[in-house]
């Protein structure tokens, strides 16, 4: 397993080995000692898995209290993954980073607890899974708006399909609960 550095202090793109032949393929999509080799020593507790149809936009989400990491993958289809760094005084504040994940590429995400979290699904059936640090908790929940002028993600769907919840999701100057700087990783 390989870690690329990313333009967000901690957020990694993880990349494997994808052994093709005429049958398929196989990867080894986890494996604790590598990721604790990288420095990703977690505990993870819960797996998730979600399925959206084309131009589903999911996001974006983060917990407060009670942070998350997120180890993220696709099982099938692609989809553009967008972190933004939500911790109040952290010096990369409100700035996002995204990623072309698509399913057989080889790549996971490492996303610290801190950071909001958003997908995109570019094909129809596009399934994601991921682990993470800490339980779901509705309590803990927190959205902040997908088309926030003031982070301004490109997006690659000008017809986005969201829920009600992510649609009227405050804007990120106006969220009620932030994680700090400095805090859990």
């Amino acid at each position: 397993m390989k870690a690329v550095e990313t333009k967000l202090p901690g957020v990694l793109l993880l990349e494997t080995s994808v052994h093709r032949d005429a049958r398929g393929y196989f990867e080894e999509i986890f494996r604790y000692q590598d990721l604790s080799f990288l420095g990703i020593c977690r505990h993870f507790v819960q797996d998730n898995h979600s399925r959206s149809e084309k131009n589903v936009l999911r996001g974006l989400h983060y917990q407060e209290p009670q942070g998350q990491g997120k180890l993220v993958r696709v099982l099938a289809g692609a989809l553009q993954d967008v972190v933004v760094d939500v911790r109040r005084g952290s010096p990369d504040f409100g700035q996002w980073a995204s990623f072309d994940l698509m399913a057989g590429d080889g790549k996971s995400l490492w996303i610290p607890a801190g950071f909001a979290h958003g997908i995109l699904a570019l094909e129809d059936n596009t399934d994601l899974f991921y682990k993470v640090t800490d339980y779901w908790s509705p309590e803990a929940e927190r959205t902040i708006r997908w088309d926030d002028p003031d982070i301004n993600i490109p997006w690659q769907s000008d017809v986005p399909l969201l829920n009600e919840k992510d649609a009227r999701a405050p804007y990120l100057r106006n969220a009620p609960e932030l994680p700090e700087y400095g805090g859990r990783k």
